[in-house]
Formats: structure tokens, C-alpha cells, sequence
């Protein structure tokens, strides 16, 4: 339905809330999520994003477009296509204090980084004290409606939701995924 697909922001956010208000834009799925990410990328310098086709391609939704050239090829540029090694490297630059956006094609292919989400993100801060943190924000679109078959449409969510360390976030509509994404990116843990 358009509600599901273009979904429009409150006029007004309650008064005296804080919450999060986007002017009266209409916006989809994917306006709504580059959004989210320009907007963090301008304000943190520690906001990195990088995965298969980010870069130049914009992504293959086109979630990233446009922020390659706006900010430059060190903070969006293109991985090589390893799921393992994307979340690896990922777990690293958090640790060093980057705030790393991942993101993986399509969470058909998460499962090859599954390890490295669960086993070293996860942990990361318990395992050291509280000395490091592993402020990752994983992207992976995910579901049907793309006819992608299986390797296209699968939702491996659950999986993450009985990790301790994680926290998994499903936006419905576009308001829900600006907001859900830009506190996943401030969030010092693995979102």
C-alpha cells in the first residue's frame, strides 16, 4: 500500500518530547535511509560506511548514492566482495574508534559473517573490560519483493535476536528507519 511505501512524517513532533521530527517530506524507504546516513556522516568524522557496490554504484538499492562524492572515497567507499571480511574489517575500525556502517547486499549473505558479528562484535566490550567498543551499524536488506529467489529474499534477522551483545532493529516505514538508523550509528554497541 502507499502508507507502506511512502510513508509521510508527522507534522509535529509532541511538544516538550525531543523526538525526532522530519519536515513534511514525504520520503521512501531508501530517501529516508540515505538521509539518516548524510546526516550522520556530517556530523561524526568517525562515520565510515563501506560495503559491496557503496561507492561509486550508490548500492544496489541506491541507499548510498551521492555520499561517495559528498564526502569522499575514505569515509563510503567499496569493499571487496567478502561478508566475512567486511564485518572483520568492521570490528577493527570500531575498536580504533570509527563508527563503521557495513553493509552486506543482502542478508542472504550475512551468514558467512555470522561469526564475526557474534562471536567477536558482540563480545567485543565484555571481553575487554569495557575498554573497547564496537559501535557497528550492520546494514542488510532483507525480505521478499524483489523477486529475487533464494538467495534474494531471505530473512535471517532472527538469528541476531538471540545474541547478547546485539540489537536488531525491523523498520516498517520510512520515519521508523531514519530515526532507528541514526540511533543505531550513535549507539556504541553492534546494532
Amino acid at each position: 500500500t502507499r502508507v507502506q511505501r511512502n510513508a509521510a512524517s508527522p507534522a509535529q513532533a509532541a511538544s516538550g518530547t525531543g523526538g525526532l521530527t522530519m519536515a513534511s517530506k514525504r520520503m521512501n524507504m531508501v530517501e529516508a535511509i540515505r538521509d539518516a546516513m548524510d546526516i550522520k556522516l556530517g556530523d561524526d568524522d568517525n562515520v565510515v560506511i563501506f560495503g559491496e557496490d557503496v561507492g561509486y554504484f550508490g548500492g544496489v538499492f541506491r541507499c548510498t548514492e551521492g555520499l561517495q562524492e559528498k564526502y569522499g572515497k575514505s569515509r563510503v567507499f567499496d569493499a571487496p566482495i567478502s561478508e566475512l571480511g567486511i564485518i572483520g574489517a568492521a570490528v577493527g575500525m570500531g575498536a580504533y574508534g570509527l563508527r563503521p556502517i557495513p553493509e552486506i547486499q543482502f542478508a542472504d549473505y550475512i551468514l558467512p559473517a555470522y561469526d564475526q558479528i557474534a562471536s567477536e562484535a558482540a563480545r567485543l566490550r565484555y571481553r575487554s573490560s569495557g575498554e573497547f567498543n564496537a559501535p557497528i551499524t550492520v546494514r542488510a536488506p532483507c525480505g521478499g519483493g524483489i523477486y529475487g529467489g533464494q538467495t534474494h529474499s531471505q530473512s535471517p534477522e532472527a538469528l541476531f535476536t538471540h545474541v547478547a551483545g546485539l540489537k536488531t532493529v525491523m523498520p516498517s516505514n520510512p520515519y521508523d528507519a531514519k530515526g532507528l538508523l541514526i540511533s543505531a550509528i550513535e549507539d556504541d554497541r553492534v546494532v
